[in-house]
C-alpha cells in the first residue's frame, strides 16, 4: 500500500500542479479584464487613443509569429524580434512627423499631395490583403480544436465569414459590427497577459530542470533577411493614429503610438524569449496554428483560450479593415467606385488568395504591401523635413523610404 501511494505521489502532485496553474492562468486573465475595464483607465483620453493601434499591433501576428521566429532562427529569433520592432518604430517616426505637419499645413507642396494620394491607394490595398490574413486565420483557428482541422474545412469557414462581410456590408453597413472591436481588444489583451502567465511558469520550470533549449538558425545571410522582411505585417498597425484626426488632436496621436510601440515591444519581447528557449523548435510542425499544440503543453486551458482571443481579434479587425477599405477606395476614386463596390472587389481578392496561397503566404504579400505604405509614408515626412531643411531628418526618411521599397521587392514568405 505504501508503494503504491508513493507511486502516485508525483502524478497526484502533477495534476495539482495544472489545476493550480489553470486557475492562476484564469485569475490573471480575469484581473487584467478588470484593470482593462476600470474606468479610470477605460476613459482616460491617452489610453483611449492608445488602445487602437496597440491592439492592431499586437493582432494576428501575435499567434503565428512566435512559433515561425523559433523554427526559422532558433536561439536568434529574440534579436530577429528586436529589429522587426526597431524597424516598426523607424516607419512610426517618419509617421509621427507626419502627423503635426499634415494637420497645421493641409495644403503642403504639390509633389506631397500626390504621393499622399498614392499612400491612400496603397494602403487600401494594403487593408485587402491584410483582411484575407486575418480571416484565413480565423478559419484555422476556428477548426483547429475540431475534427474538421483540414486545409479545405478552414479555406471553407473563411470564404463563409467573407461572404457574411459582404452581405453584412451591402444591407447594414459596419457600425453594428464595429461595436465588437472594443469587447474583442479587452478580449484578446487579457487572454494574452494569461498566455504569457502560463508561458513564464513553463519556463521557470525549464530552468529549474535545466532543460531551456539553444537551437541553431535554420536559415542565414540574404535568406534570414527576406523572411524577416515578409513578416513586418505582424509588428504592422501603428499607423492607425494617423487616422484618428477626427477624435484626438495630432500631439495626442503622435503619444499614443508612440506609447502602442513601447507597450508592444515589450510585451513581443517577452513572449518570444519565454517561447524561444522553453520549446525546441523540432518538437512541433510549424503551421498557422502551431501556437495551439504548444500551448496544450503550457496549461490544458490555454487551447481553448487563444482560439477565442483569436476568433473575436480576426473578425474584428478584418470587418475594421474592410471598412477602411472601403472608404480608402471610395476617396482614392473619387467616388467613382463605391463602397459597396469595393466590398465586392476586396472579397473577390480575399476569395481568390484564400484558396490559391496559404496564410504565410498571404502574410508575406500584406508585409510587402504594407512596407510599399511605409515607403510612401517615409517619403512624404523627407519631403517635408527638406522643406524645412532639416537634414538630419530628410536624410533618415529618405533611407527608410529605400528601406521600405526593398522590403516591398524581396520579402519573402516561410516556406
Amino acid at each position: 500500500m505504501r508503494q503504491f501511494s508513493a507511486a502516485c505521489t508525483p502524478y497526484f502532485n502533477n495534476e495539482i500542479s495544472l489545476v493550480m496553474l489553470n486557475l492562476f492562468i484564469l485569475f490573471t486573465i480575469l484581473l487584467s479584464g478588470a484593470i482593462l475595464l476600470w474606468p479610470r483607465l477605460a476613459n482616460a483620453r491617452l489610453w483611449r487613443a492608445t488602445i487602437t493601434p496597440l491592439a492592431s499591433i499586437i493582432g494576428s501576428g501575435f499567434l503565428v509569429l512566435g512559433p515561425i521566429l523559433n523554427v526559422n532562427y532558433g536561439a536568434a529569433a529574440p534579436m530577429v524580434m528586436a529589429i522587426l520592432c526597431a524597424i516598426a518604430y523607424l516607419f512610426g517616426h517618419a509617421i509621427r512627423y507626419n502627423i503635426t505637419p499634415l494637420q497645421t499645413h493641409p495644403t503642403q507642396l504639390a509633389g506631397i499631395a500626390r504621393v499622399e494620394r498614392a499612400s491612400s491607394a496603397v494602403l487600401a490595398f494594403a487593408y485587402v490583403i491584410s483582411v484575407a490574413y486575418y480571416l484565413n486565420l480565423f478559419g484555422a483557428f476556428g477548426v483547429s480544436l475540431t475534427s474538421f482541422d483540414t486545409p479545405i474545412a478552414a479555406r471553407t469557414l473563411t470564404s463563409a465569414v467573407f461572404l457574411l462581410i459582404l452581405i453584412v456590408g451591402w444591407t447594414k453597413g459596419f457600425s453594428a459590427l464595429e461595436r465588437m472591436e472594443q469587447i474583442s481588444v479587452g478580449i484578446k489583451l487579457a487572454i494574452i497577459s494569461g498566455l504569457l502567465c502560463g508561458l513564464i511558469a513553463h519556463f521557470g520550470q525549464a530552468v529549474s530542470t535545466q532543460t531551456l533549449v539553444l537551437s541553431p538558425s535554420t536559415i542565414s545571410g540574404w535568406s534570414a533577411a527576406t523572411l524577416m522582411f515578409g513578416l513586418i505585417v505582424t509588428v504592422q498597425g501603428f499607423e492607425t493614429s494617423r487616422y484618428l484626426g477626427h477624435s484626438y488632436d495630432a500631439p495626442t496621436r503622435v503619444r499614443s503610438m508612440r506609447l502602442a510601440q513601447f507597450v508592444s515591444t515589450v510585451i513581443y519581447m517577452i513572449y518570444i524569449v519565454l517561447l524561444t528557449y522553453a520549446f525546441a523548435p523540432d518538437t512541433f510542425e510549424l503551421t498557422e496554428t502551431s501556437i495551439i499544440d504548444l500551448m496544450r503543453e503550457v496549461a490544458p486551458v490555454l487551447p481553448a483560450l487563444l482560439v477565442a482571443a483569436a476568433l473575436s481579434a480576426q473578425f474584428s479587425a478584418a470587418v475594421a479593415d474592410t471598412s477602411g477599405s472601403g472608404g480608402l477606395i471610395a476617396e482614392v476614386s473619387r467616388g467613382k467606385v463605391s463602397q459597396k463596390a469595393s466590398y465586392a472587389i476586396l472579397v473577390g481578392m480575399g476569395l481568390a488568395m484564400t484558396w490559391v496561397a496559404d496564410v504565410f503566404e498571404i502574410i508575406s504579400y500584406a508585409s510587402r504591401a504594407f512596407a510599399a505604405y511605409y515607403a510612401l509614408q517615409s517619403a512624404i515626412a523627407a519631403l517635408s523635413a527638406w522643406s524645412v531643411k532639416d537634414r538630419k531628418r530628410a536624410f533618415l526618411f529618405t533611407a527608410l523610404s529605400l528601406f521600405g521599397l526593398l522590403v516591398t521587392c524581396f520579402g519573402q514568405s516561410v516556406e
